[in-house]
C-alpha cells in the first residue's frame, strides 16, 4: 500500500482499461486510485435506452476493474460536490478525467476544473474519447471545418498515437470510500418490458468491443463499401453501440482499420472515412454547440416544420405503421435491437423532415430515447443532415424515395419481412418481438392489417418543394 495520496478517476463514458490516457497517466504515478462514477443530472436526463445501456456498461466495467485490485465508487449529486466530499473522504489531492466535447459536458467540466484547482488540487482532463482534439484541426486559413470532405483530406495522413496498453494491476487506496449499489439506481426502469427483448443485441463491455473490432476488421471490412447499405446483411462494424460508452477507443479502430487498409482490405479507406465522420460531429459540436439544440443553418428558422410530436402522423412514424415498409422496418429495428441500419436511418429521417414536413427535433429526441448507440454529436449532426438544415448537409431539394431506396437495397425484402409481421402467413421472430418491446397503451397486434400510407412518397415529395419554394429556398 502506498502512503501517496490517491487520485480520483472520474469516469464518463470511458469504460474500457486499455488505451485510456487518463487510466495510463495515474498508473504511472504509482499512487492509489480511486476510480469514481457520479450520476448526475446529465444521466438522469438521458433516455431510456442510453440509461438503461449506460447501467450495463458500468456494471461490466466494475467487474473489469475488480479483476485488477480496484473497484468503482458510486455517487449520486452534483459532480464538483460529490468530487469534493471524495477528496475530504479519502485525502486524494489530484482528479483526472477523460474530456467530453458536448455543451453541456464541457460547462460542467470547466466549473469543476477551475473550483478544484482553485482550491489547490490537481484538476487533469485527457482525450481517448476522439482520433484528434477539436481545436487541433484547422483550415489553412486558421478556421474549422464546415464541410466533411475537406476534413477528412487534412487529416487522413496524421500520425495517430498508438493505443495504450491495459494496466495490470491498479493500486488500491488504503481505505475505500462509501459506494451506492448499481442497483439501487434503478437505470433499466425506463425500458420496462423492452430490456429484456434488447438486451440479446448488446455487446457489452471491452472485450466483446475488441472481439467485434477484430471480426469486423478480419471479415466484413473487405466488402464494406457495398455491404454497408445492405440493410438485411451485418456488412458494418457494430462499433457505435461500444464507441459512445468508450467500451472502446477510436485510435483501437484506426489502427485495425490502418492495417486493413494497408493489406488491401477493399473496405478499409471507407471504414477510415466513417471513423471521421464521428471525428467531424464532434468537431463541429464543439466549435458550433448550438447544432445540439437549434438550426445550424439560421437560414431554416423561417421554416414551419410541424412541432407537435402528438400528430398523428408522427404517432404513426414513431409506432412504425406509417404504411413504407422501408420507414416501417427501420422504426421497428430500432425498437427490438436499440438500433437501425444506416441506410435506414436515412429513411426514416428524410420521411419525418420532409414528407411529413416535421421538426428534426421530434427525431432527435426519439432517437435519444431509443438508441442503445446514442452519441449527443452523431446524433445532432445525422438529423440535421438529413432535414438539410445542417452542415455539409442532403440538399434540401433531395427527397429520398423510400419505395424506390427499398427496391434498390432491400430487393427480396428480407428486411422488410425480417421486422414486419402483419400480412405474412407465417412472421419472423424478430418481426413478432416488436409487439412484445412496444408500450401495452399502443394495443398494436400482429393481427393487425397492415395500414396504408399515410402519405404516399410522391405526394410527401411534391409537399415538401412546395413548402421549400415557398419559403424561398
Amino acid at each position: 500500500m502506498s502512503d501517496a495520496p490517491p487520485i480520483l478517476l472520474w469516469l464518463r463514458r470511458d469504460f474500457r482499461l486499455s488505451d485510456h490516457p487518463a487510466l495510463s497517466a495515474a498508473v504511472a504515478s504509482g499512487r492509489p486510485i480511486v476510480p469514481v462514477f457520479i450520476r448526475d443530472s446529465e444521466v438522469d436526463a438521458l433516455g431510456a435506452a442510453p440509461k438503461w445501456r449506460l447501467g450495463l456498461g458500468l456494471a461490466q466495467h466494475e467487474k473489469a476493474l475488480a479483476n485488477c485490485g480496484s473497484r468503482l465508487v458510486l455517487r449520486t449529486g452534483a459532480p464538483l460536490a460529490c468530487l469534493q466530499s471524495l477528496i475530504e473522504e479519502t485525502g486524494a489531492t489530484s482528479v483526472y478525467w477523460s474530456r467530453l466535447y458536448d455543451p453541456s459536458s464541457i460547462a460542467r467540466d470547466q466549473e469543476v476544473k477551475e473550483t478544484l484547482k482553485s482550491q489547490g488540487i490537481e484538476a487533469r482532463s485527457f482525450g481517448g474519447h476522439l482520433l484528434f482534439e477539436p481545436w487541433s484541426v484547422e483550415t489553412k486559413t486558421g478556421g474549422f471545418y464546415r464541410v466533411y470532405s475537406p476534413m477528412w483530406r487534412a487529416v487522413k495522413d496524421r500520425d495517430v498515437a498508438a493505443p495504450l496498453a491495459a494496466p495490470v494491476r491498479i493500486a488500491p487506496p488504503k481505505n475505500w470510500p462509501q459506494s451506492e449499489r448499481i442497483e439501487d439506481w434503478s437505470l433499466d426502469a425506463a425500458m420496462a418490458r423492452g430490456a429484456a427483448i434488447v438486451r440479446p443485441y448488446v455487446r457489452l463491455g471491452e472485450a466483446a468491443a475488441q472481439d467485434r473490432l477484430a471480426e469486423f476488421t478480419n471479415g466484413a471490412i473487405s466488402d464494406y463499401v457495398a455491404q454497408r447499405d445492405i440493410p438485411s446483411v451485418d456488412g458494418t462494424s457494430g462499433l457505435s453501440e461500444n464507441l459512445t460508452l468508450g467500451e472502446i477507443s477510436p485510435h483501437q479502430c484506426w489502427h485495425a482499420g490502418m492495417r486493413a487498409h494497408l493489406g488491401g482490405a477493399p473496405g478499409a479507406e471507407t471504414f477510415l472515412k466513417e471513423l471521421v465522420w464521428r471525428e467531424f460531429a464532434y468537431h463541429l459540436i464543439y466549435h458550433t454547440p448550438h447544432i445540439a439544440q437549434r438550426n445550424w443553418k439560421p437560414d431554416w428558422d423561417r421554416f414551419a416544420w410541424n412541432e407537435d410530436a402528438g400528430h398523428p402522423h408522427v404517432q404513426a412514424w414513431m409506432q412504425g405503421r406509417t404504411g413504407i415498409p422501408f420507414v416501417d422496418a427501420g422504426m421497428r429495428e430500432l425498437y427490438v435491437t436499440g438500433r437501425m441500419h444506416n441506410r435506414a436511418r436515412m429513411i426514416v429521417a428524410s420521411y419525418l423532415t420532409k414528407h411529413l414536413l416535421s421538426h428534426w427535433k421530434i427525431g432527435l429526441k426519439w432517437f435519444e430515447a431509443c438508441l442503445v448507440d446514442w452519441d449527443p454529436a452523431s446524433n445532432a449532426m445525422g438529423w440535421q443532415w438529413s432535414a438539410g438544415s445542417g452542415p455539409d448537409a442532403t440538399p434540401y431539394f433531395r427527397v429520398f424515395n423510400p419505395v424506390t431506396q427499398l427496391d434498390k437495397f432491400d430487393p427480396e425484402r428480407h428486411y422488410t419481412n425480417r421486422w414486419i409481421a402483419e400480412g405474412q402467413g407465417a412472421p419472423s421472430n424478430t418481426a413478432l418481438s416488436y409487439f412484445s418491446a412496444i408500450p401495452k397503451s399502443w394495443a398494436l397486434s400482429p393481427d393487425m392489417p397492415y395500414p396504408a400510407a399515410i402519405i404516399s412518397p410522391q405526394e410527401g415529395r411534391q409537399r415538401a418543394l412546395s413548402a421549400y419554394e415557398t419559403r424561398g429556398f
